[in-house]
Protein backbone atom coordinates (compact mmCIF):
# COMPACT_ATOMS: atom_id res chain seq x y z
CA UNK A 1 0.00 0.00 0.00
CA UNK A 2 2.97 2.29 0.63
CA UNK A 3 4.07 1.93 -2.99
CA UNK A 4 0.67 3.08 -4.24
CA UNK A 5 0.81 6.14 -2.00
CA UNK A 6 4.27 7.04 -3.30
CA UNK A 7 3.17 6.62 -6.92
CA UNK A 8 0.07 8.72 -6.20
CA UNK A 9 2.29 11.47 -4.80
CA UNK A 10 4.54 11.34 -7.86
CA UNK A 11 1.51 11.50 -10.17
CA UNK A 12 0.15 14.53 -8.29
CA UNK A 13 3.52 16.29 -8.55
CA UNK A 14 3.68 15.52 -12.27
CA UNK A 15 0.15 16.89 -12.68
CA UNK A 16 1.22 20.12 -10.98
CA UNK A 17 4.25 20.28 -13.30
CA UNK A 18 1.92 19.78 -16.28
CA UNK A 19 -0.30 22.66 -15.17
CA UNK A 20 2.73 24.90 -14.58
CA UNK A 21 4.32 23.96 -17.91
CA UNK A 22 1.13 24.79 -19.81
CA UNK A 23 1.65 28.48 -19.06
CA UNK A 24 5.31 28.54 -20.11
CA UNK A 25 6.42 29.10 -23.70
CA UNK A 26 9.59 27.07 -24.26
CA UNK A 27 10.67 28.77 -27.48
CA UNK A 28 8.84 26.87 -30.20
CA UNK A 29 5.60 24.93 -30.44
CA UNK A 30 7.58 21.76 -31.07
CA UNK A 31 9.32 22.01 -27.71
CA UNK A 32 5.98 22.67 -26.00
CA UNK A 33 4.61 19.47 -27.54
CA UNK A 34 7.67 17.48 -26.46
CA UNK A 35 7.38 18.70 -22.86
CA UNK A 36 3.63 18.00 -22.67
CA UNK A 37 3.87 14.55 -24.23
CA UNK A 38 6.95 13.68 -22.21
CA UNK A 39 5.18 14.39 -18.92
CA UNK A 40 2.05 12.57 -20.11
CA UNK A 41 4.12 9.56 -21.19
CA UNK A 42 5.86 9.41 -17.83
CA UNK A 43 2.52 9.51 -15.99
CA UNK A 44 1.04 6.85 -18.26
CA UNK A 45 4.09 4.65 -17.74
CA UNK A 46 3.78 4.91 -13.96
CA UNK A 47 0.09 4.01 -14.11
CA UNK A 48 0.76 1.06 -16.41
CA UNK A 49 3.71 -0.27 -14.43
CA UNK A 50 2.28 0.00 -10.92
CA UNK A 51 -1.51 0.25 -11.04
CA UNK A 52 -1.90 -2.16 -13.96
CA UNK A 53 0.82 -4.44 -12.50
CA UNK A 54 2.93 -4.61 -15.66
CA UNK A 55 6.08 -4.41 -13.55
CA UNK A 56 5.48 -7.91 -12.15
CA UNK A 57 3.72 -9.43 -15.16
CA UNK A 58 4.77 -11.71 -18.01
CA UNK A 59 7.52 -10.49 -20.38
CA UNK A 60 5.13 -10.58 -23.35
CA UNK A 61 3.04 -7.84 -21.77
CA UNK A 62 6.16 -5.75 -21.24
CA UNK A 63 7.06 -6.26 -24.91
CA UNK A 64 3.62 -5.05 -25.97
CA UNK A 65 4.01 -2.03 -23.68
CA UNK A 66 7.42 -1.19 -25.17
CA UNK A 67 5.99 -1.56 -28.68
CA UNK A 68 3.33 0.98 -27.70
CA UNK A 69 6.05 3.37 -26.56
CA UNK A 70 7.87 2.91 -29.87
CA UNK A 71 4.71 3.81 -31.77
CA UNK A 72 4.22 6.79 -29.44
CA UNK A 73 7.73 7.97 -30.32
CA UNK A 74 6.99 7.54 -34.02
CA UNK A 75 3.77 9.55 -33.81
CA UNK A 76 5.52 12.19 -31.69
CA UNK A 77 8.21 12.59 -34.34
CA UNK A 78 5.60 12.91 -37.08
CA UNK A 79 3.67 15.48 -35.01
CA UNK A 80 6.81 17.52 -34.39
CA UNK A 81 7.65 17.52 -38.07
CA UNK A 82 4.14 18.79 -38.85
CA UNK A 83 4.17 21.49 -36.16
CA UNK A 84 7.68 22.70 -36.92
CA UNK A 85 7.06 23.32 -40.63
CA UNK A 86 3.83 25.29 -40.33
CA UNK A 87 3.78 28.94 -41.31
CA UNK A 88 2.72 31.44 -38.65
CA UNK A 89 -0.88 32.64 -38.97
CA UNK A 90 -1.58 36.31 -38.44
CA UNK A 91 -5.13 37.31 -37.61
CA UNK A 92 -6.02 40.97 -37.96
CA UNK A 93 -9.25 42.53 -36.70
CA UNK A 94 -10.37 43.33 -40.26
CA UNK A 95 -9.78 39.75 -41.39
CA UNK A 96 -11.94 38.58 -38.52
CA UNK A 97 -14.75 41.02 -39.28
CA UNK A 98 -14.87 40.25 -43.00
CA UNK A 99 -15.75 36.64 -42.23
CA UNK A 100 -18.53 37.63 -39.82
CA UNK A 101 -22.12 37.29 -41.05
CA UNK A 102 -24.88 39.01 -39.17
CA UNK A 103 -27.82 37.17 -40.77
Amino acid sequence: MRTYAIILGILLVLTAITVAASGIHFGSPAINVVVALGIASLKASLVALFFMHLLHDKPLNALIFVAGLVFLALFLILTLIDVDFRLPVEVTPTAFLTGLRLW
